[in-house]
Order: C-alpha cells, then sequence, then structure tokens
C-alpha cells in the first residue's frame, strides 16, 4: 500500500550526525525545515545508492537547498548490520560533500524493519521521500527524476 498523499509520519530514528560529522539529538521532521522536504534512504553496501541514489541527491541538494527544500538522509539498516554502521554515516557525508544530517536507522528490539522502512513503507534502497511544505508525502520510491523534481519545487 502507498504511503504517497499521506501525512508524513515523525522520524523515529535515534541516532544522528550533524552537517559536521558529530552526533546530535534524534532529527524531527521540523528541524529537516518549513519547505518541502526529501529524506533519501539507502545503506552503505548498496550499489545502486552510489551508483544513482547518492548522484541524484547531490543534484538535488546542489539545486535545491538555497531555495528552501530540506534534506535528511537516513541509513536503513535492514540487513547487512556488519557493514552498514554508524560510522559509514560521516564516510558518505564526505564522499558525497552533503552538509546535511544523517541517521542510523536499526530495528528496534523484537522489530525485523528500522523504524523508517515501517513507518513510511518503503522497500528497499536507495528511496526517495518527497514531503511537500504541508507534511504531505507526495513522492516515494527507488527512482526519482531529479531535473522533474526541480522543475516543480522551483515553479
Amino acid at each position: 500500500m502507498s504511503v504517497t498523499e499521506q501525512r508524513a509520519p515523525e522520524l523515529r530514528v535515534q541516532k544522528w550526525i550533524g552537517e559536521d560529522g558529530g552526533s546530535i539529538a534524534p532529527l524531527k521532521l521540523s528541524d529537516v525545515g518549513i519547505g518541502p522536504k526529501i529524506l533519501f534512504a539507502f545503506q552503505h553496501w548498496c550499489r545502486g545508492c552510489h551508483l544513482d541514489g547518492f548522484p541524484t541527491l547531490r543534484r538535488l541538494h546542489d539545486a535545491l537547498s538555497s531555495k528552501g527544500v530540506g534534506f535528511a538522509v537516513i541509513q536503513t539498516v535492514f540487513e547487512g548490520a556488519h557493514e552498514n554502521t554508524f560510522e559509514k554515516l560521516r564516510v558518505n557525508q564526505l564522499k558525497y560533500e552533503l552538509p546535511v544530517a544523517f541517521g542510523h536507522d536499526e530495528p528496534p528490539a523484537s522489530a525485523t524493519l528500522p523504524t523508517f522502512m515501517e513507518d513510511y513503507r518503503t522497500r528497499g534502497t536507495p528511496w526517495f521521500t518527497v514531503i511537500d511544505a504541508g507534511g504531505r508525502i507526495v513522492f516515494s520510491d527507488f527512482h526519482l527524476d531529479a531535473d522533474q523534481l526541480v522543475k516543480e519545487l522551483i515553479a
């Protein structure tokens, strides 16, 4: 079942780093900004995240961060916990030169999926979720047309 057009659930990810790589308090959606928001879910060992997801996110960030669009990145650890570690957040933040908060989301005790995957009904990585300024999910899927989204958000 799709979550598109539903109100975006509050984030429950507990471990975060800020733009400078230091630990920060758990991020709330309001911390991502008052305008539209782009949430990007990844796994460090995900080939598609590095070949397509992060480059797409970079294009979006470069084009939209100065236009009031907020960004957050979440590593959803639904497999490969030995490789998808908290320490890899900063590695990816630096590699892709993304001065945004990065979260590390492992499944809570007795759960099988990380909180973001459960709450936003994502199906893997790389995953893009776009939330409008009113708090509604307007896009949620693996592939996103960055050029089209930039046109829509700048118009």
